[in-house]
Protein backbone atom coordinates (compact mmCIF):
# COMPACT_ATOMS: atom_id res chain seq x y z
CA UNK A 1 0.00 0.00 0.00
CA UNK A 2 1.06 3.64 -0.50
CA UNK A 3 2.17 5.00 2.93
CA UNK A 4 2.72 8.83 3.73
CA UNK A 5 4.53 9.78 7.07
CA UNK A 6 2.18 12.03 8.94
CA UNK A 7 3.31 15.63 7.70
CA UNK A 8 4.94 14.75 4.67
CA UNK A 9 4.56 17.83 1.90
CA UNK A 10 3.55 15.83 -1.53
CA UNK A 11 3.68 18.39 -4.32
CA UNK A 12 0.45 16.97 -6.03
CA UNK A 13 -3.33 18.48 -6.88
CA UNK A 14 -6.07 17.42 -4.37
CA UNK A 15 -7.42 15.07 -6.96
CA UNK A 16 -4.25 13.58 -7.65
CA UNK A 17 -4.29 13.61 -3.73
CA UNK A 18 -7.64 11.99 -3.30
CA UNK A 19 -7.09 9.24 -5.93
CA UNK A 20 -3.71 8.05 -3.93
CA UNK A 21 -6.02 7.80 -0.57
CA UNK A 22 -8.63 5.97 -2.51
CA UNK A 23 -5.82 3.43 -3.50
CA UNK A 24 -4.57 2.76 -0.26
CA UNK A 25 -7.85 2.28 0.91
CA UNK A 26 -9.07 -0.57 -1.96
CA UNK A 27 -5.10 -2.09 -1.50
CA UNK A 28 -6.19 -3.15 2.27
CA UNK A 29 -9.30 -5.44 0.36
CA UNK A 30 -7.47 -6.83 -2.30
CA UNK A 31 -7.89 -10.61 -3.29
CA UNK A 32 -5.78 -12.40 -4.88
CA UNK A 33 -7.20 -14.56 -8.25
CA UNK A 34 -6.77 -18.23 -8.25
CA UNK A 35 -6.04 -17.49 -12.60
CA UNK A 36 -3.10 -19.47 -13.84
CA UNK A 37 -1.90 -17.25 -16.36
CA UNK A 38 -2.48 -13.68 -18.29
CA UNK A 39 -4.75 -15.20 -20.41
CA UNK A 40 -7.47 -16.55 -17.55
CA UNK A 41 -6.71 -13.03 -15.53
CA UNK A 42 -7.69 -10.83 -18.50
CA UNK A 43 -4.03 -9.24 -19.63
CA UNK A 44 -2.10 -8.88 -22.52
CA UNK A 45 1.24 -8.56 -23.79
CA UNK A 46 2.06 -4.95 -24.05
CA UNK A 47 3.69 -5.48 -27.42
CA UNK A 48 0.41 -6.75 -28.82
CA UNK A 49 -0.54 -3.45 -29.26
CA UNK A 50 2.80 -0.99 -29.09
CA UNK A 51 4.97 -3.26 -31.06
CA UNK A 52 7.14 -0.52 -31.35
CA UNK A 53 7.64 0.36 -27.36
CA UNK A 54 10.70 -0.23 -25.66
CA UNK A 55 11.58 -3.06 -23.06
CA UNK A 56 13.82 -2.97 -19.94
CA UNK A 57 11.75 -5.61 -17.37
CA UNK A 58 14.51 -4.88 -14.96
CA UNK A 59 13.17 -7.66 -12.45
CA UNK A 60 13.34 -10.42 -14.69
CA UNK A 61 17.42 -10.04 -14.81
CA UNK A 62 19.78 -9.10 -11.98
CA UNK A 63 19.81 -5.45 -12.62
CA UNK A 64 17.73 -4.17 -10.14
CA UNK A 65 18.08 -3.35 -6.75
CA UNK A 66 17.43 -7.10 -4.91
CA UNK A 67 20.43 -8.12 -7.67
CA UNK A 68 18.63 -11.14 -8.08
CA UNK A 69 15.76 -12.08 -10.58
CA UNK A 70 12.69 -11.35 -9.02
CA UNK A 71 10.72 -14.49 -7.92
CA UNK A 72 7.72 -14.69 -10.41
CA UNK A 73 9.39 -13.51 -13.03
CA UNK A 74 10.15 -15.83 -15.94
CA UNK A 75 10.53 -13.94 -19.13
CA UNK A 76 11.00 -10.46 -19.91
CA UNK A 77 7.31 -9.51 -20.57
CA UNK A 78 4.83 -7.00 -19.98
CA UNK A 79 1.31 -7.56 -19.38
CA UNK A 80 -1.66 -5.21 -18.35
CA UNK A 81 -5.38 -5.84 -18.02
CA UNK A 82 -6.59 -5.11 -21.30
CA UNK A 83 -8.20 -1.67 -20.97
CA UNK A 84 -4.88 -0.44 -19.05
CA UNK A 85 -2.70 -1.87 -22.17
CA UNK A 86 -4.88 -0.04 -24.65
CA UNK A 87 -4.32 3.35 -22.85
CA UNK A 88 -0.81 2.81 -22.70
CA UNK A 89 -0.29 1.55 -26.47
CA UNK A 90 -2.27 5.13 -27.24
CA UNK A 91 0.41 6.93 -24.94
CA UNK A 92 3.04 5.44 -27.10
CA UNK A 93 1.18 5.95 -30.37
CA UNK A 94 1.03 9.55 -29.13
CA UNK A 95 5.07 9.78 -28.82
CA UNK A 96 6.11 7.88 -31.66
CA UNK A 97 3.90 10.43 -33.56
CA UNK A 98 6.58 13.47 -32.16
CA UNK A 99 9.51 11.24 -32.20
CA UNK A 100 9.58 9.51 -28.83
CA UNK A 101 9.18 6.27 -27.23
CA UNK A 102 7.97 4.92 -24.00
CA UNK A 103 10.97 2.07 -22.15
CA UNK A 104 9.13 0.14 -20.10
CA UNK A 105 10.50 -0.98 -16.52
CA UNK A 106 7.98 -3.22 -14.82
CA UNK A 107 4.02 -4.04 -15.67
CA UNK A 108 2.00 -6.74 -14.06
CA UNK A 109 3.93 -7.75 -11.00
CA UNK A 110 2.89 -11.33 -9.76
CA UNK A 111 2.45 -11.14 -5.69
CA UNK A 112 4.99 -13.64 -4.42
CA UNK A 113 7.56 -10.63 -6.13
CA UNK A 114 5.74 -8.30 -3.75
CA UNK A 115 6.15 -10.01 -0.87
CA UNK A 116 9.77 -10.72 -1.62
CA UNK A 117 10.41 -6.97 -1.80
CA UNK A 118 9.56 -6.58 1.50
CA UNK A 119 11.50 -10.05 2.71
CA UNK A 120 14.35 -8.01 0.91
CA UNK A 121 14.01 -5.03 3.26
CA UNK A 122 14.67 -7.35 6.39
CA UNK A 123 17.87 -9.14 4.95
CA UNK A 124 21.62 -7.51 5.53
CA UNK A 125 22.44 -4.49 3.41
CA UNK A 126 24.60 -4.27 0.54
CA UNK A 127 26.76 -1.66 0.22
CA UNK A 128 27.00 -2.00 -3.89
CA UNK A 129 23.28 -1.86 -3.80
CA UNK A 130 22.80 0.73 -1.39
CA UNK A 131 25.19 3.44 -3.22
CA UNK A 132 23.55 2.70 -6.68
CA UNK A 133 19.86 2.67 -5.36
CA UNK A 134 19.06 4.41 -2.07
CA UNK A 135 22.47 5.97 -0.95
CA UNK A 136 20.48 8.29 1.39
CA UNK A 137 17.46 6.51 2.77
CA UNK A 138 18.65 3.78 5.35
CA UNK A 139 16.97 0.10 4.25
CA UNK A 140 15.00 -0.64 7.17
CA UNK A 141 12.93 2.59 6.45
CA UNK A 142 11.99 1.93 2.78
CA UNK A 143 8.69 0.58 3.82
CA UNK A 144 7.86 3.38 5.88
CA UNK A 145 9.38 6.32 3.18
CA UNK A 146 6.94 4.50 1.06
CA UNK A 147 9.30 3.00 -1.73
CA UNK A 148 8.92 -0.44 -0.75
CA UNK A 149 4.83 -1.54 -0.38
CA UNK A 150 3.38 -4.71 1.39
CA UNK A 151 0.46 -4.17 -1.80
CA UNK A 152 0.59 -2.86 -5.37
CA UNK A 153 -1.24 -1.93 -8.11
CA UNK A 154 1.33 -4.21 -10.58
CA UNK A 155 -0.44 -6.65 -8.99
CA UNK A 156 -3.29 -5.86 -9.89
CA UNK A 157 -2.02 -5.15 -13.64
CA UNK A 158 -3.27 -1.46 -13.58
CA UNK A 159 0.41 -0.18 -12.78
CA UNK A 160 3.30 0.64 -15.18
CA UNK A 161 6.66 1.71 -14.41
CA UNK A 162 8.59 3.61 -17.14
CA UNK A 163 10.86 6.31 -18.89
CA UNK A 164 11.08 8.25 -21.59
CA UNK A 165 13.74 7.70 -24.77
CA UNK A 166 14.27 10.64 -27.37
CA UNK A 167 14.13 8.52 -31.41
CA UNK A 168 14.08 12.21 -32.97
CA UNK A 169 17.49 11.50 -34.65
CA UNK A 170 16.66 7.81 -35.36
CA UNK A 171 18.19 6.25 -33.04
CA UNK A 172 16.51 5.84 -29.27
CA UNK A 173 18.37 7.15 -26.17
CA UNK A 174 16.77 7.81 -22.52
CA UNK A 175 16.22 11.49 -21.64
CA UNK A 176 17.82 12.65 -18.80
CA UNK A 177 14.78 12.23 -15.24
CA UNK A 178 17.54 13.39 -12.87
CA UNK A 179 17.99 9.47 -11.18
CA UNK A 180 17.43 5.94 -12.72
CA UNK A 181 14.48 3.60 -12.37
CA UNK A 182 14.08 2.49 -8.92
CA UNK A 183 16.41 5.45 -7.31
CA UNK A 184 14.83 5.51 -3.52
CA UNK A 185 15.53 9.05 -2.73
CA UNK A 186 13.72 12.53 -2.19
CA UNK A 187 15.14 13.38 -6.11
CA UNK A 188 13.45 10.66 -7.29
CA UNK A 189 10.04 12.57 -6.52
CA UNK A 190 8.53 13.73 -9.26
CA UNK A 191 8.30 17.18 -8.43
CA UNK A 192 11.35 18.29 -6.36
CA UNK A 193 13.05 20.43 -5.94
CA UNK A 194 17.17 20.60 -7.37
CA UNK A 195 16.06 19.56 -10.73
CA UNK A 196 17.98 20.92 -13.71
CA UNK A 197 15.43 22.97 -16.29
CA UNK A 198 16.18 20.02 -18.87
CA UNK A 199 15.42 17.05 -16.65
CA UNK A 200 11.98 18.78 -15.16
CA UNK A 201 10.80 19.25 -18.64
CA UNK A 202 11.87 15.60 -19.40
CA UNK A 203 9.45 14.16 -16.48
CA UNK A 204 6.46 16.95 -17.33
CA UNK A 205 6.84 15.32 -20.86
CA UNK A 206 6.39 12.23 -19.63
CA UNK A 207 3.95 13.23 -16.68
CA UNK A 208 1.75 14.79 -19.70
CA UNK A 209 1.75 12.07 -22.00
CA UNK A 210 0.91 9.56 -19.17
CA UNK A 211 -1.82 11.95 -18.06
CA UNK A 212 -3.61 12.43 -20.90
CA UNK A 213 -4.78 8.90 -21.13
CA UNK A 214 -5.82 8.19 -17.96
CA UNK A 215 -3.13 7.63 -15.96
CA UNK A 216 -2.11 9.23 -12.59
CA UNK A 217 1.89 9.40 -11.20
CA UNK A 218 3.09 8.34 -8.03
CA UNK A 219 4.73 11.32 -6.35
CA UNK A 220 7.42 9.69 -4.95
CA UNK A 221 8.65 7.88 -7.76
CA UNK A 222 8.54 10.02 -11.06
CA UNK A 223 8.63 6.19 -13.24
CA UNK A 224 5.09 5.00 -11.78
CA UNK A 225 1.72 5.42 -13.19
CA UNK A 226 -1.90 3.83 -12.18
CA UNK A 227 -4.29 3.72 -14.98
CA UNK A 228 -7.81 5.54 -13.22
CA UNK A 229 -10.00 3.98 -12.70
CA UNK A 230 -8.60 0.96 -12.04
CA UNK A 231 -10.33 -1.97 -13.75
CA UNK A 232 -10.65 -3.95 -10.98
CA UNK A 233 -8.88 -2.69 -7.99
CA UNK A 234 -9.86 -5.58 -5.49
CA UNK A 235 -8.14 -8.02 -7.44
CA UNK A 236 -4.55 -8.96 -7.38
CA UNK A 237 -2.44 -11.63 -9.28
CA UNK A 238 0.18 -14.10 -8.35
CA UNK A 239 0.59 -16.15 -11.38
CA UNK A 240 4.53 -16.05 -13.23
CA UNK A 241 5.76 -13.20 -16.01
CA UNK A 242 6.62 -16.08 -18.59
Amino acid sequence: MLRIRPGATLRCSLLAAALLACASAAADEVKVSTAIDAAQAGMVEIRTLAPDIAMDIRYAGRDNFTGNVVPGYEAAACYLLQPVAEALARVQHDLRAGGYSLQVYDCYRPVPAVHSFVDWVGQPDDPQARQRHYPNVAKDTLIDEGYIASTSGHSRGATVDLGLLDCRSGRCEPLDMGTPFDFFDPIAHTHTPGLTDAQRANRKQLLDAMARRGFANYPKEWWHFTFRPEPDPTTAYGFPVR
